[in-house]
Protein backbone atom coordinates (compact mmCIF):
# COMPACT_ATOMS: atom_id res chain seq x y z
CA UNK A 1 0.00 0.00 0.00
CA UNK A 2 3.04 2.37 0.76
CA UNK A 3 3.89 1.92 -3.09
CA UNK A 4 0.49 3.00 -4.49
CA UNK A 5 0.67 6.09 -1.91
CA UNK A 6 4.04 7.12 -3.37
CA UNK A 7 2.85 7.05 -7.16
CA UNK A 8 -0.38 9.47 -6.46
CA UNK A 9 1.15 12.27 -4.32
CA UNK A 10 3.93 12.22 -6.93
CA UNK A 11 4.23 15.92 -8.00
CA UNK A 12 4.13 17.52 -11.35
CA UNK A 13 2.97 20.78 -12.96
CA UNK A 14 -0.62 21.06 -14.38
CA UNK A 15 -1.85 24.31 -17.00
CA UNK A 16 -4.40 26.43 -16.01
CA UNK A 17 -8.06 26.50 -17.10
CA UNK A 18 -8.42 29.97 -17.54
CA UNK A 19 -5.17 30.28 -20.16
CA UNK A 20 -6.47 27.92 -22.23
CA UNK A 21 -9.59 29.24 -22.79
CA UNK A 22 -8.16 33.02 -23.39
CA UNK A 23 -6.52 31.53 -25.85
CA UNK A 24 -9.06 29.96 -27.75
CA UNK A 25 -10.60 33.15 -27.57
CA UNK A 26 -7.93 35.23 -29.11
CA UNK A 27 -7.89 32.70 -31.96
CA UNK A 28 -11.48 33.73 -32.69
CA UNK A 29 -11.17 37.26 -32.02
CA UNK A 30 -8.47 37.39 -35.02
CA UNK A 31 -10.37 35.18 -37.05
CA UNK A 32 -13.25 36.76 -36.88
CA UNK A 33 -11.76 40.51 -37.14
CA UNK A 34 -10.01 38.45 -40.74
CA UNK A 35 -13.03 37.57 -42.09
CA UNK A 36 -14.74 41.08 -41.12
CA UNK A 37 -11.79 42.57 -43.09
CA UNK A 38 -12.04 40.80 -46.06
CA UNK A 39 -16.05 40.91 -46.09
CA UNK A 40 -14.77 44.66 -45.90
CA UNK A 41 -12.91 44.28 -48.63
CA UNK A 42 -14.69 42.02 -50.91
CA UNK A 43 -17.69 44.30 -50.38
CA UNK A 44 -16.11 47.60 -50.67
CA UNK A 45 -14.36 46.44 -53.75
CA UNK A 46 -17.69 45.09 -55.10
CA UNK A 47 -19.32 48.88 -54.39
CA UNK A 48 -15.80 50.94 -55.87
CA UNK A 49 -16.23 48.50 -58.97
CA UNK A 50 -20.06 49.67 -59.13
CA UNK A 51 -19.24 52.89 -59.25
CA UNK A 52 -16.65 53.14 -61.46
CA UNK A 53 -17.78 50.87 -63.72
CA UNK A 54 -21.44 50.71 -63.56
CA UNK A 55 -22.32 49.28 -66.81
CA UNK A 56 -23.55 50.44 -70.45
CA UNK A 57 -25.24 53.56 -68.57
CA UNK A 58 -28.49 54.58 -68.72
CA UNK A 59 -30.54 57.33 -70.48
CA UNK A 60 -29.04 59.93 -72.36
CA UNK A 61 -28.19 63.19 -70.84
CA UNK A 62 -27.24 66.44 -72.20
CA UNK A 63 -24.20 68.15 -69.82
CA UNK A 64 -22.19 71.74 -70.39
CA UNK A 65 -19.16 71.97 -69.27
CA UNK A 66 -18.34 75.90 -69.09
CA UNK A 67 -15.01 77.07 -70.24
CA UNK A 68 -12.07 77.56 -67.32
CA UNK A 69 -14.04 74.99 -65.20
CA UNK A 70 -11.59 72.86 -62.44
CA UNK A 71 -12.19 69.37 -62.54
CA UNK A 72 -13.62 69.61 -59.15
CA UNK A 73 -16.47 71.74 -60.52
CA UNK A 74 -16.84 69.30 -63.32
CA UNK A 75 -17.11 65.79 -61.20
CA UNK A 76 -20.10 68.05 -59.34
CA UNK A 77 -21.48 68.83 -62.27
CA UNK A 78 -21.50 65.35 -63.61
CA UNK A 79 -22.77 64.36 -60.04
CA UNK A 80 -25.80 66.67 -60.30
CA UNK A 81 -26.68 65.15 -64.41
CA UNK A 82 -26.62 61.47 -62.63
CA UNK A 83 -23.69 60.67 -64.87
CA UNK A 84 -21.69 59.54 -61.71
CA UNK A 85 -22.69 58.84 -58.34
CA UNK A 86 -19.65 60.26 -55.88
CA UNK A 87 -17.97 63.26 -56.91
CA UNK A 88 -15.21 63.24 -54.74
CA UNK A 89 -14.59 58.99 -56.03
CA UNK A 90 -14.39 60.93 -59.70
CA UNK A 91 -12.13 63.30 -58.93
CA UNK A 92 -10.17 60.62 -57.05
CA UNK A 93 -10.25 58.07 -60.12
CA UNK A 94 -9.05 61.28 -62.74
CA UNK A 95 -6.33 62.23 -60.52
CA UNK A 96 -5.37 58.27 -60.10
CA UNK A 97 -5.63 58.06 -64.32
CA UNK A 98 -3.43 61.13 -64.47
CA UNK A 99 -6.81 62.33 -66.87
CA UNK A 100 -7.55 65.70 -68.07
CA UNK A 101 -7.37 68.28 -69.15
CA UNK A 102 -10.90 68.19 -69.94
CA UNK A 103 -12.49 70.61 -72.95
CA UNK A 104 -15.55 72.69 -72.29
CA UNK A 105 -18.93 72.64 -74.26
CA UNK A 106 -22.12 70.67 -74.59
CA UNK A 107 -21.40 66.47 -74.15
CA UNK A 108 -24.08 63.81 -74.33
CA UNK A 109 -23.73 61.69 -71.93
CA UNK A 110 -25.38 58.58 -69.85
CA UNK A 111 -26.76 58.58 -66.40
CA UNK A 112 -24.40 55.96 -64.44
CA UNK A 113 -21.88 56.15 -66.83
CA UNK A 114 -18.81 54.17 -67.14
CA UNK A 115 -15.63 56.41 -65.67
CA UNK A 116 -13.50 55.70 -68.06
CA UNK A 117 -15.97 55.99 -70.54
CA UNK A 118 -16.73 59.71 -69.25
CA UNK A 119 -13.10 60.94 -69.03
CA UNK A 120 -12.37 59.64 -72.86
CA UNK A 121 -15.31 61.63 -74.09
CA UNK A 122 -14.50 64.57 -72.08
CA UNK A 123 -10.82 64.51 -73.08
CA UNK A 124 -11.84 64.37 -76.31
CA UNK A 125 -13.73 67.02 -76.58
CA UNK A 126 -17.50 68.06 -77.43
CA UNK A 127 -18.50 67.55 -81.50
CA UNK A 128 -19.40 71.03 -82.95
CA UNK A 129 -23.02 70.89 -83.69
CA UNK A 130 -22.97 71.31 -87.87
CA UNK A 131 -25.77 73.00 -89.42
CA UNK A 132 -26.47 72.72 -93.17
CA UNK A 133 -27.62 75.27 -95.41
CA UNK A 134 -28.49 74.98 -99.06
CA UNK A 135 -29.48 77.67 -101.36
CA UNK A 136 -30.10 75.98 -104.77
CA UNK A 137 -28.88 77.86 -107.94
CA UNK A 138 -31.37 79.99 -109.26
CA UNK A 139 -32.92 80.75 -106.12
CA UNK A 140 -34.02 84.63 -105.55
CA UNK A 141 -32.86 86.82 -102.14
CA UNK A 142 -36.43 86.37 -100.70
CA UNK A 143 -35.97 82.28 -101.33
CA UNK A 144 -32.77 81.99 -99.32
CA UNK A 145 -34.27 84.11 -96.99
CA UNK A 146 -36.55 81.43 -96.28
CA UNK A 147 -34.46 78.71 -96.14
CA UNK A 148 -32.27 80.90 -93.39
CA UNK A 149 -35.38 80.98 -91.87
CA UNK A 150 -36.14 77.33 -91.29
CA UNK A 151 -32.65 76.86 -89.21
CA UNK A 152 -33.89 76.77 -85.25
CA UNK A 153 -33.14 80.35 -84.01
CA UNK A 154 -33.35 82.35 -87.18
CA UNK A 155 -35.32 84.89 -88.63
CA UNK A 156 -36.05 85.13 -92.67
CA UNK A 157 -37.25 88.58 -91.67
CA UNK A 158 -34.04 89.40 -89.85
CA UNK A 159 -31.63 88.20 -92.45
CA UNK A 160 -33.72 89.95 -95.34
CA UNK A 161 -33.52 93.63 -93.10
CA UNK A 162 -29.35 92.87 -93.11
CA UNK A 163 -29.60 92.03 -96.74
CA UNK A 164 -31.07 95.73 -97.24
CA UNK A 165 -29.10 97.66 -94.48
CA UNK A 166 -25.78 98.26 -96.90
CA UNK A 167 -23.95 96.74 -93.73
CA UNK A 168 -22.73 93.85 -96.34
CA UNK A 169 -21.86 94.03 -99.89
CA UNK A 170 -20.13 91.88 -102.41
CA UNK A 171 -17.24 94.28 -104.44
CA UNK A 172 -18.91 94.23 -107.43
CA UNK A 173 -22.10 96.12 -106.48
CA UNK A 174 -22.26 99.32 -107.57
CA UNK A 175 -22.31 102.35 -105.40
CA UNK A 176 -25.44 103.35 -103.83
CA UNK A 177 -26.76 99.86 -104.05
CA UNK A 178 -27.80 98.21 -101.58
CA UNK A 179 -29.92 95.32 -103.26
CA UNK A 180 -28.14 91.88 -102.99
CA UNK A 181 -29.97 90.09 -104.84
CA UNK A 182 -28.04 87.80 -107.16
CA UNK A 183 -24.91 88.54 -105.22
CA UNK A 184 -25.36 85.32 -102.61
CA UNK A 185 -23.56 82.39 -103.84
CA UNK A 186 -25.96 78.84 -104.37
CA UNK A 187 -23.61 76.54 -102.35
CA UNK A 188 -24.35 74.16 -99.27
CA UNK A 189 -22.63 75.57 -96.11
CA UNK A 190 -21.99 74.31 -93.21
CA UNK A 191 -22.94 76.50 -90.29
CA UNK A 192 -21.62 76.54 -86.77
CA UNK A 193 -24.22 76.71 -84.16
CA UNK A 194 -23.42 80.43 -83.27
CA UNK A 195 -23.40 81.46 -86.83
CA UNK A 196 -25.90 83.91 -86.66
CA UNK A 197 -28.27 85.94 -89.80
CA UNK A 198 -25.05 88.33 -90.14
CA UNK A 199 -22.63 85.55 -90.11
CA UNK A 200 -24.40 83.84 -92.77
CA UNK A 201 -24.86 86.45 -95.02
CA UNK A 202 -21.73 87.63 -94.92
CA UNK A 203 -20.55 83.95 -95.79
CA UNK A 204 -23.22 83.91 -98.66
CA UNK A 205 -21.95 87.29 -100.52
CA UNK A 206 -17.69 85.95 -99.62
CA UNK A 207 -18.95 83.47 -101.33
CA UNK A 208 -20.24 84.96 -104.43
CA UNK A 209 -17.05 87.41 -104.59
CA UNK A 210 -14.90 84.36 -105.01
CA UNK A 211 -16.91 82.78 -106.98
CA UNK A 212 -17.54 85.99 -109.69
CA UNK A 213 -13.13 86.70 -109.54
CA UNK A 214 -12.29 83.13 -109.93
CA UNK A 215 -14.55 83.31 -113.17
CA UNK A 216 -12.87 86.36 -114.20
CA UNK A 217 -15.62 88.33 -114.18
CA UNK A 218 -12.95 91.77 -113.42
CA UNK A 219 -12.03 91.34 -117.16
CA UNK A 220 -15.99 91.97 -118.41
CA UNK A 221 -15.96 95.63 -119.61
CA UNK A 222 -13.10 94.44 -121.91
CA UNK A 223 -14.31 91.02 -122.87
CA UNK A 224 -18.03 91.77 -123.51
CA UNK A 225 -18.35 95.95 -122.58
CA UNK A 226 -20.37 95.18 -119.85
CA UNK A 227 -19.78 95.70 -115.71
CA UNK A 228 -19.33 93.16 -113.80
CA UNK A 229 -23.11 93.89 -112.20
CA UNK A 230 -24.67 93.85 -115.59
CA UNK A 231 -22.63 90.48 -116.30
CA UNK A 232 -24.30 88.69 -113.27
CA UNK A 233 -27.83 90.47 -114.29
CA UNK A 234 -27.06 88.38 -117.35
CA UNK A 235 -26.44 85.17 -115.98
CA UNK A 236 -29.47 85.36 -113.32
CA UNK A 237 -31.60 85.05 -116.49
CA UNK A 238 -29.60 82.72 -117.99
CA UNK A 239 -30.07 80.72 -114.82
CA UNK A 240 -33.54 80.90 -114.66
CA UNK A 241 -34.36 79.98 -118.40
CA UNK A 242 -31.35 77.56 -119.16
CA UNK A 243 -32.91 73.73 -118.61
CA UNK A 244 -29.63 72.00 -119.98
CA UNK A 245 -26.13 72.81 -119.52
CA UNK A 246 -25.48 72.82 -123.58
CA UNK A 247 -27.91 75.82 -123.63
CA UNK A 248 -26.66 78.37 -121.48
CA UNK A 249 -23.53 79.61 -123.32
CA UNK A 250 -25.82 80.23 -126.88
CA UNK A 251 -28.96 82.07 -124.39
CA UNK A 252 -26.22 84.38 -123.34
CA UNK A 253 -25.25 84.74 -127.13
CA UNK A 254 -28.96 85.63 -127.92
CA UNK A 255 -28.78 87.92 -124.71
CA UNK A 256 -25.83 90.08 -126.18
CA UNK A 257 -27.03 89.84 -129.68
CA UNK A 258 -30.87 91.41 -128.80
CA UNK A 259 -28.89 94.14 -126.68
CA UNK A 260 -26.50 95.04 -129.46
CA UNK A 261 -29.14 95.25 -131.98
CA UNK A 262 -31.51 97.19 -129.00
CA UNK A 263 -34.32 94.61 -129.13
CA UNK A 264 -36.52 94.03 -125.99
CA UNK A 265 -35.03 90.95 -124.44
CA UNK A 266 -38.08 89.29 -124.45
CA UNK A 267 -37.39 86.86 -121.33
CA UNK A 268 -40.47 86.04 -119.58
CA UNK A 269 -38.35 85.09 -116.25
CA UNK A 270 -37.93 88.75 -115.15
CA UNK A 271 -41.25 89.22 -115.43
CA UNK A 272 -42.09 86.38 -113.09
CA UNK A 273 -39.48 87.93 -111.02
CA UNK A 274 -41.53 91.30 -110.65
CA UNK A 275 -44.49 89.47 -110.21
CA UNK A 276 -43.23 87.58 -107.43
CA UNK A 277 -45.27 84.08 -110.03
CA UNK A 278 -42.13 81.65 -110.77
CA UNK A 279 -44.58 79.02 -112.34
CA UNK A 280 -47.50 78.94 -113.65
CA UNK A 281 -48.99 80.06 -116.99
CA UNK A 282 -48.66 84.10 -117.38
CA UNK A 283 -51.70 85.93 -118.14
CA UNK A 284 -52.18 88.38 -121.17
CA UNK A 285 -52.59 90.96 -118.83
CA UNK A 286 -49.25 90.33 -116.77
CA UNK A 287 -47.50 89.99 -119.93
CA UNK A 288 -48.61 93.35 -120.71
CA UNK A 289 -47.63 95.28 -117.45
CA UNK A 290 -45.46 97.60 -117.95
CA UNK A 291 -42.86 97.83 -114.81
CA UNK A 292 -38.65 97.71 -115.18
CA UNK A 293 -38.91 94.07 -115.69
CA UNK A 294 -40.71 93.33 -118.31
CA UNK A 295 -38.33 92.72 -121.01
CA UNK A 296 -41.06 92.36 -123.85
CA UNK A 297 -42.22 95.91 -123.57
CA UNK A 298 -38.62 97.19 -122.63
CA UNK A 299 -35.17 97.23 -124.02
CA UNK A 300 -31.83 96.63 -122.47
CA UNK A 301 -31.23 94.37 -119.30
CA UNK A 302 -33.73 94.19 -116.34
CA UNK A 303 -32.27 97.04 -113.27
CA UNK A 304 -31.11 93.63 -111.01
CA UNK A 305 -30.41 90.43 -111.35
CA UNK A 306 -33.65 87.85 -110.72
CA UNK A 307 -31.90 84.96 -109.02
CA UNK A 308 -28.68 83.89 -107.86
CA UNK A 309 -26.79 82.34 -110.72
CA UNK A 310 -24.38 78.87 -109.96
CA UNK A 311 -20.75 78.96 -111.44
CA UNK A 312 -21.71 77.47 -114.93
CA UNK A 313 -24.39 80.76 -115.52
CA UNK A 314 -21.72 83.48 -114.37
CA UNK A 315 -19.27 81.03 -116.84
CA UNK A 316 -21.66 81.42 -119.86
CA UNK A 317 -22.64 85.20 -119.53
CA UNK A 318 -19.07 85.25 -119.49
CA UNK A 319 -18.15 83.34 -122.33
CA UNK A 320 -21.18 83.22 -124.59
CA UNK A 321 -21.22 80.95 -127.58
CA UNK A 322 -20.67 82.35 -131.22
CA UNK A 323 -23.81 82.58 -133.13
CA UNK A 324 -26.20 85.08 -134.46
CA UNK A 325 -29.46 83.68 -132.99
CA UNK A 326 -31.86 85.97 -131.73
CA UNK A 327 -34.57 83.40 -130.48
CA UNK A 328 -34.99 80.51 -128.53
CA UNK A 329 -38.06 78.62 -128.43
CA UNK A 330 -39.06 74.97 -126.29
CA UNK A 331 -37.72 72.17 -128.55
CA UNK A 332 -38.53 69.04 -125.95
CA UNK A 333 -40.11 67.88 -122.81
CA UNK A 334 -36.36 67.69 -121.49
CA UNK A 335 -35.87 71.14 -121.77
CA UNK A 336 -34.02 71.72 -124.61
CA UNK A 337 -34.34 74.66 -126.60
CA UNK A 338 -33.88 75.34 -130.52
CA UNK A 339 -32.08 78.71 -131.36
CA UNK A 340 -33.14 80.62 -134.57
CA UNK A 341 -31.68 83.63 -136.40
CA UNK A 342 -35.02 85.09 -138.54
CA UNK A 343 -38.49 85.48 -137.25
CA UNK A 344 -39.38 82.99 -140.30
CA UNK A 345 -37.37 80.04 -138.00
CA UNK A 346 -38.50 81.33 -134.75
CA UNK A 347 -42.21 81.60 -135.84
CA UNK A 348 -42.05 77.45 -136.82
CA UNK A 349 -40.18 76.59 -133.63
CA UNK A 350 -43.34 78.34 -131.57
CA UNK A 351 -45.68 76.45 -133.61
CA UNK A 352 -43.93 73.20 -133.38
CA UNK A 353 -43.60 73.69 -129.43
CA UNK A 354 -47.13 74.38 -129.45
CA UNK A 355 -47.81 70.87 -131.10
CA UNK A 356 -45.75 69.22 -128.87
CA UNK A 357 -47.78 71.14 -125.54
CA UNK A 358 -44.33 72.47 -124.34
CA UNK A 359 -46.51 75.96 -123.18
CA UNK A 360 -45.23 78.09 -125.31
Amino acid sequence: MSAITEETDEEYESFPEDKQGRSRMVGRVLLGVAVVGLLVIVVGGLWLRGQIDPGAGGNAVQVSIPKGATTSQIADLLDDHGVIKNAGLFRFWVKFKSAGPFQAGDYQLRVHQRYDDVIAVLQKGAKAEVLRLTIPEGFTLAQIAERVGKLPGRSAQRFLDLAASGQFRSQYLPAGNNNLEGMLFPETYDLRPQDDEAAILRRLVSGFDQLAAESGIEQSQTKLGLTPYEVVIVASMIEREARVPDDRAMIARVIYNRIQRKMPLGIDATIRYALNKPSGPLRQSELAADNPYNTRKRSGLPPTPIASPGRAALEAALNPAPGGWLYYVLADQDGRHVFATTDAEFQKAVANCKAKGLGC
